[in-house]
C-alpha cells in the first residue's frame, strides 16, 4: 500500500485495531505520518488469512486462495478469498446498526436493528458456494481488465441468518417488484461519500428463494470485518457480487436495480458470442445469473511426484450455479478419454458438491490430471477456455494439475 496514504485508508481506530492496542496520543499524529508498527501492513494478520493467499490488490483489498488450500469440505476463513471494491468500514457499531427496507414496491418501509432481526425471525444455516464473477480472469487472451484471478476466488463456507424472503414478506412487496438492490456501508475509494463502491441485486425470484438470507454468522461465528460484518446478503450460486457485505439497506424495485455496478459491462456477458478482442456495445451485454458448472482440483497440489505403480487418490469439488453437478470425471491424456469419479450430493442446494477418484498411471513420466464437470442440463465444462469475453468473466475451463510419475 501507498505509505503516504495509508492512513487515509483507516481510522485511527482501524490502525490500533491492527497494532493490537489504542495509539496513545493518535490524535497528535503529523500529517502524513505513519506509525512504525503499521509501516509494513500485514493483511495475511488483518484478515486472518493463511500466508499462502495471494493478495492481487490492496486498493481495494482483494485476496484470493490456491487449490490445494481450499481442500476442506466447509471453506474456513483462513482460506476464503476477499473480493472489496470500496475501503472496508471501520467505525461499526453493533449496537447502532440498522437495516433498512424500501424501494419502489415496498408497502411500506421498515427499519430493524440486529436485535430485532435475530429474535423476529426464524434463523437458518446454509453452506452456499459464492465465486467470483470474474474467478479464471487471468486465463484469457486478449487479456480483460481487472484483477487477475487465477481459481482461488471461490469458497462455500456455512452461513446462518434469516431467510430475506421472511423479511420481505413482513414488509410487504407489491405485485410490481421485479428486483431488489443493496446498499451497505463500505466507501468509495475516492472518498467521495456521495459515491457507493458498489450496489447490485438479484431478481425478486432469486430474493425468494430459501437459501437467500440475510447473514449475521459465517461458519457459526460473527462473520468477520472482510467478510461483511456485522451483517450481509447471501445469493449462492451467483457471482458473488450479489452478495452484498456490510449491508445497511435493501431496496425492493419496480425494475432491474440500476446501482453502480450493475450498469454497463460490470458483471455483465455479451448476450451472443463475440471475437477475442471485439468491442461489445452495453446494450449487447446481459447480466450475470447463475454461475456455470466447474471444479477444482484440491489434493494434490500441483506438481505432485509419485512412484512407478503408486496410486494417485485426488479430491476436490464441484458446482454449477443453481444446478446439481451429475456427473464428474478425470482424464489423464489431455482429455482423450475420460473416467468417472465418485461423486457426493450436497449437502444443501447451492452447497459445492465433493468428488474423489484413485488414478493408476500406465508408465513413467509427465502427466496431467484434468478435471470435468456435467450439471443436470447436460452442461459440461470445456476443456479450454470458454467463448472471450470483454471483463473476463465466468471462466469454466476444466481444472489441471501435474503429476510426475519416477
Amino acid at each position: 500500500m501507498n505509505r503516504r496514504k495509508f492512513n487515509n485508508y483507516l481510522s485511527l481506530a482501524a490502525m490500533g485495531s491492527i497494532i493490537g492496542t489504542p495509539i496513545v496520543f493518535g490524535k497528535k499524529l503529523p500529517a502524513g505520518y505513519i506509525p512504525l508498527g503499521l509501516q509494513d501492513p500485514d493483511p495475511f494478520s488483518m484478515f486472518k488469512k493463511d500466508k499462502e493467499m495471494v493478495v492481487l490488490n490492496d486498493k481495494p483489498w482483494n485476496m484470493e486462495a490456491q487449490a490445494h488450500l481450499l481442500d476442506d469440505k466447509i471453506t474456513p476463513n483462513k482460506y476464503m478469498f476477499i473480493r472489496n471494491n470500496g475501503k472496508i468500514p471501520t467505525a461499526i457499531d453493533v449496537n447502532s446498526w440498522k437495516l433498512i427496507i424500501d424501494g419502489e414496491s415496498v408497502n411500506q418501509k421498515k427499519t430493524y436493528s440486529l436485535n430485532e432481526l435475530k429474535s423476529k425471525f426464524k434463523q437458518y444455516t446454509y453452506q452456499l458456494t459464492l465465486e467470483c464473477g470474474g474467478n479464471g480472469r487471468s486465463e484469457f487472451n486478449p487479456p480483460a481488465k481487472g484483477n487477475q484471478w487465477t481459481i482461488g476466488a471461490v469458497a462455500c463456507a456455512n452461513w446462518t441468518g434469516v431467510r430475506l424472503k421472511d423479511v420481505l414478506e413482513d414488509v410487504g412487496i407489491k405485485s410490481d417488484a421485479v428486483y431488489i438492490g443493496y446498499h451497505a456501508a463500505d466507501t468509495h475509494l475516492s472518498g467521495d461519500p456521495t459515491k457507493e463502491p458498489i450496489s447490485r441485486g438479484v431478481p425478486i425470484a432469486k430474493a425468494l428463494q430459501e437459501e437467500t438470507l440475510i447473514a449475521f454468522k459465517m461458519n457459526g461465528e460473527a462473520i468477520p470485518l472482510a467478510h461483511g460484518y456485522p451483517l450481509r446478503l447471501v445469493c449462492g450460486g451467483w457471482p458473488a457480487s450479489a452478495s452484498g457485505k456490510w449491508l445497511t439497506s435493501i431496496s425492493v424495485r419496480n425494475k432491474v436495480h440500476d446501482g453502480p455496478k450493475m450498469v454497463g459491462s460490470s458483471y455483465r456477458v455479451p448476450c451472443k458470442p463475440v471475437a477475442p478482442g471485439e468491442k461489445v456495445d452495453d446494450e449487447d451485454m446481459c447480466i450475470i445469473e447463475s454461475m456455470p458448472v466447474k471444479s477444482l482440483i484440491t489434493y494434490p497440489k500441483t506438481g505432485a511426484t509419485i512412484k512407478t505403480g503408486q496410486q494417485l487418490s485426488i479430491r476436490g469439488h464441484a458446482w454449477a450455479g443453481e444446478l446439481e453437478v451429475t456427473k464428474m470425471e478425470y482424464s489423464i491424456d489431455f482429455g482423450s478419454t475420460w473416467k468417472k469419479c465418485d461423486l457426493a450430493m450436497a449437502s444443501n442446494r447451492l452447497a459445492w458438491q465433493h468428488f474423489k477418484a484413485s488414478i493408476r498411471f500406465p508408465e513413467k513420466g509427465y502427466y496431467e490430471v484434468w478435471a470435468r464437470a456435467t450439471d443436470s442440463q447436460s452442461n459440461s465444462q470445456p476443456m479450454v477456455l470458454p467463448g472471450w469475453n470483454p471483463k473476463g468473466y465466468l471462466n469454466n475451463a476444466c481444472h489441471r494439475i501435474a503429476v510426475k510419475v519416477v
